[in-house]
């Protein structure tokens, strides 16, 4: 892997949830590769409605090793988004470890798979708005604080997904929360202006991450009447996790300091079919 690029996050304290494995790894490690110190957390548990094997304790040890090795400081801990109070602890023991929070990249969500919408059973519906849009909500509120007092400015961004632009069969909780985070991204860059911190999401399309590539999502790419068209305009059958990576990276560095409410979408062309 290689170690540090050009140091314009030199400085900087970035917090990233879902930081264990698969985009919230890669976005650490990008960031620590930019210069900045990392906050990294993640629940390291499975949860009831995911079909897929969730992280573990010792993917999040790996994640500190990779910052680690290139370079980067990092301070990493099991924590739930859905946990206010955790989290809030969290930004604490940051700051007081770092002097400041200048990024946010709430990043942790999961997926699941229903027939359709109407039969959906109700914990499914509610786990996956739970993390994939109150969980974003509670990272966030928890960091902003800390962020205005510091007076330094920053960046927020807000993984959300295709499916945050577009309708899709079999997810539309999925589809539901993804789209719900666009619309807390822009109302809170309207409100965070005053203060010269930017908000903004990204949008990839499939991405080649343990949340993608299982047999649950495999057996229902499977199936005939199966929406989950990811053909993507571009030559790729998905992209790798540095690719969403990257544009984070930009988005939260000077490089992009008068980009704010956008939805960036990280996605080969797929939303152009």
């Amino acid at each position: 892997m290689a170690g540090k690029l050009d140091g314009r996050l030199d400085g900087k304290v970035a917090l990233v949830s879902g930081a264990a494995r698969g985009q919230g790894r890669s976005i650490a490690v990008r960031l620590a590769q930019e210069g900045a110190a990392v906050v990294a957390f993640d629940v390291c548990q499975q949860l009831a409605s995911v079909p897929y094997p969730m992280a573990t304790p010792e993917d999040l040890k790996e994640t500190t090793r990779l910052v680690e090795e290139v370079g980067g400081q990092i301070l990493a801990r099991e924590a739930d988004a859905r946990e206010g109070d955790a989290l809030r602890a969290l930004v604490a023991e940051a700051v007081a470890e770092f002097g400041r929070i200048d990024i946010v990249c709430a990043n942790a969500g999961i997926v699941s798979y229903a027939a359709n919408t109407w039969s959906m059973p109700d914990e499914t519906w509610q786990e996956m708005v739970d993390v994939n849009l109150t969980g974003v909500w509670r990272t966030v509120s928890a960091a902003i604080p800390a962020m205005i007092e510091a007076g330094n400015g920053g960046s927020i961004v807000i993984t959300s997904s295709i499916a945050g632009l577009k309708g899709m069969r079999g997810v539309a909780h999925y589809s539901a929360a993804k789209h719900g985070v666009v619309g807390l991204a822009r109302s809170l860059a309207v409100e965070l202006a005053p203060h010269s911190i930017r908000v903004n999401t990204v949008h990839p399309t499939g991405v080649n991450t343990p949340m993608v590539v299982n047999d649950a999502f495999a057996a229902v790419m499977a199936q005939s009447d199966a929406d989950f068209d990811l053909g993507n305009l571009l030559p790729v059958a998905m992209v790798e996790p540095e690719d969403v990576a990257a544009a984070v990276a930009w988005l939260v560095s000077a490089d992009a300091r008068y980009v704010t409410g956008i939805a960036l979408p990280v996605d080969a062309g797929v939303l152009q079919k």
